[in-house]
């Protein structure tokens, strides 16, 4: 009996915890809400619809990985910012002077606001890039493999300098 009572305090207590604390490291504190304003392309070179997928990938990650509610306006944690770089450039040569690969490189710049407690605020550029060979143009399924993996790693970064302490 004195087994079963130890079993079920541990067990409430675990899923007390879980508020505060998540399986993925988040640490997300008295916070219930979060906001992520649209991450306008002010790059050089505009590629069409990546401001709009990378807000909604942003979006996308914290909600699957926090109890957090997502908001329009007024969220306790707000993200904002814009994409920066997106740019191909080629990475190393061949004997002929001509691309054996090329780099596709894209930076976004995250202003993170923690109204809650501010002493976390910050702002910074997180970029990635994608590889590919130099004798292929970066066009249909691969340049949408290309921006889906760029984005990932650098949506995890974000999420991981906001709300982790790693």
């Amino acid at each position: 009996m004195r087994f079963k009572l130890t079993a079920a305090f541990l067990f409430i207590l675990t899923l007390n915890s879980c508020k505060y604390y998540s399986f993925t490291g988040a640490d997300t504190g008295n916070a219930e809400t979060f906001q992520v304003n649209f991450f306008q392309n002010t790059a050089q070179l505009v590629e069409p619809g990546i401001d709009r997928q990378f807000t909604l990938q942003l979006q996308d990650l914290i909600q699957n990985q926090t109890s957090l509610i997502l908001a329009n306006t007024n969220g306790d944690l707000i993200y904002e910012g814009e994409i920066t770089r997106y740019y191909v450039a080629p990475m190393t040569a061949t004997a002929e002077s001509t691309a054996a690969q090329n780099r596709l490189t894209i930076a976004v710049n995250v202003r993170f606001y923690n109204t809650l407690e501010p002493e976390k605020d910050f702002e910074q550029t997180f970029s990635f890039y994608f590889d590919f060979p130099g004798n292929e143009q970066l066009t249909g399924a691969q340049k949408e493999e290309a921006i889906e993996e760029v984005f990932l790693r650098i949506t995890q970064d974000v999420f991981n300098a906001s709300l982790t302490n790693w």
